[in-house]
């Protein structure tokens, strides 16, 4: 079944390039594709944190090379997020004046990029899936795009380019950095035996700095953020959604999955730099989001502040961040979509998006101005909406990480810092909103066409999933806390600055240790 994801979307893409109608098969493809994660999800064992449904093809012996893919907690979460927002840009996608077929099959070229990457166990095909992904994005911005579209693809390409280079030197360093005994492309053998201590702290050091920049580029972390607004606004619609909503994620997936749990000495020296970091993506471009005069700009600069609270759940080494930051991963990549979404509808029936020129669309199109609501309400982080519990887990992890006896540690500046960004979101998200939907209606908007039924459904998916696990965010703590708890009980973070710090002895007494220290542990996590 996840070999089916994975190539269903694949097979679709292939079909239509050979003459099968575009949209019919692009949405049967991603219809599919939805149904087989809804299956995985629903048939996953909560209760084992390894990969299941584990699928292995033997490639290359002499390189120890094999196809294998898998999915457990992490990467389900993310192959779930791949199908629901391919299943809602697909259909978002409008009439295509000029080579439709070729534009459905690099969307689900992306889709398939993405799912591949998620669900790879095997490190060369985990690295290889996005650049799948990445090739079509940048002919879907160049081609299809709007305003300035070749410059905005240029950008963006080079940007990526160079991402993507500095990741692969990264990955090859973190492979020679083993033993030659212990040398795999599997990621649970080199997790195993990092685990056990074979990597160099000096060596962790100069592969994970590698790492966080090579993915940092491809999240937008700041200062490498300037390609994502561009890119976002001058992108049709679909693929601002599928690449913000999705791909994006895959660097942060990357930091999860590979640079913390193999890493640790690593991240506990570069914590700082990474810190001072996301702090810029959350205040400085969170003020720079306030100053745009463009609904498209506006949203992609957004996304890059957002990254952000994300980076901080990764900083903060505990099981109970990194989980948020799982659970808002997922839950910006829905939010995000959906205002993407509303907005290509928005720029397709008005001809712009600019706040001066709009106004008073709600009563035109009540159906998209209460669906924007929605997704400004989850942005903003309000209860009730996914991003809510995932932001408050990362609140509270970053700052628990911080505990010092006397006075305020970094991760506690960082995350009162970063409380203000909830502001600052606040400020922009409602100030588009009310310029967007709010006030009277130009004389040219009064007679505008509202969201048609068919829309109403990709709306309704992406709005129900955020208030779904917004109400039941333990369907994914579940999943995900025992994979964290895994290796980050005995945090090596925490310990070297935590005054009277106890070492790591048995499981009691770590969760002893923690929560006299005001943590949880995963059972806790699960239960609340």
């Amino acid at each position: 079944m996840v070999l089916f994801t994975i190539f269903c979307p694949l097979v679709a893409a292939v079909l239509i390039m050979l003459g099968a109608p575009a949209r019919k098969t692009a949405l049967a493809a991603s219809i599919l594709t939805f149904g087989a994660a809804l299956f995985l999800f629903a048939s996953f064992d909560r209760s084992h944190a390894g990969f299941q449904h584990v699928t292995s093809l033997g490639i290359s012996p002499e390189w120890r090379l094999s196809f294998i893919t898998g999915v457990d907690g992490l990467s389900m979460i993310m192959v779930l997020l791949a199908s629901i927002v391919t299943l809602a840009a697909v259909w978002f996608t409008s009439a295509i004046e000029r080579y439709e077929h070729a534009f459905y099959a690099c969307l689900l070229l992306i889709s398939a990029g993405a799912i591949g990457a998620f669900a790879s166990i095997d490190l060369f095909f985990f690295y290889a899936f996005h650049e799948l992904a990445l090739i079509p994005t940048f002919l879907l911005i160049g081609i299809w795009g709007s305003g300035n579209r070749v410059a905005a693809a240029w950008k963006i390409t080079i940007y990526l380019a160079i991402g993507s280079f500095i990741l692969l030197i990264g990955l090859i360093l973190l492979y020679q950095s083993f033993p030659l005994a212990s040398r795999s492309f599997d990621i649970r053998v080199l997790q195993s035996a990092a685990a056990m201590g074979q990597i160099s702290p000096e060596a962790q050091r100069h592969v994970y700095l590698l790492l966080l920049i090579g993915f940092g580029i491809l999240i937008s972390l700041f200062p490498f953020h300037t390609w994502a607004p561009e890119a976002y606004a001058a992108a049709p619609a679909p693929v601002a959604m599928l690449h913000a909503g999705v791909l994006k994620k895959f660097g942060l997936y990357g930091l999860l999955r590979l640079a913390i749990p193999m890493l640790p000495e690593g991240a506990r020296h570069w914590a700082t730099l990474l810190v001072v970091l996301l702090l810029g993506n959350i205040i400085y471009v969170g003020l720079v989001t306030i100053a745009q005069k463009r609904l498209d700009w506006m949203l992609g600069y957004s996304s890059v502040m957002h990254m952000g609270y994300v980076f901080l759940g990764i900083a903060s080494f505990g099981v109970l961040g990194a989980t948020g930051a799982v659970v808002l991963m997922f839950a910006h990549g829905l939010s995000i979509a959906l205002l993407f979404g509303i907005a290509g509808e928005l720029r397709r029936r008005t001809g712009t998006l600019a706040f001066d020129e709009l106004g008073g669309l709600a009563r035109t199109m009540p159906f998209a101005g209460l669906a924007f609501g929605f997704g400004t309400f989850a942005a903003i982080g309000l209860p009730g909406f996914a991003n809510f519990a995932g932001e408050v887990m990362i609140f509270f992890g970053a700052f628990r990480n911080g505990w010092e006896i006397g006075r305020m540690h970094m991760f506690q500046i960082a995350t009162v810092l970063a409380l203000w960004g909830v502001v600052l979101s606040t400020v922009y998200m409602l100030r588009a909103y009310r310029k967007t939907f709010m006030g009277s209606a130009g004389e040219q908007w009064r007679k505008l066409p509202d969201l048609s039924k068919g829309l109403r459904v990709p709306v309704t998916l992406l709005v129900g999933a955020l208030l779904c696990y917004g109400f039941f965010p333990q369907i994914f703590v579940r999943s995900v806390a025992p994979i964290f708890g895994r290796s980050l009980s005995a945090n090596p973070v925490t310990q070297s600055r935590s005054p009277g710090a106890v070492s790591p002895g048995s499981r009691e007494q770590r969760e002893s240790a923690s929560t006299e220290r005001g943590g949880y542990t995963i059972q806790q996590i699960a239960t609340r």
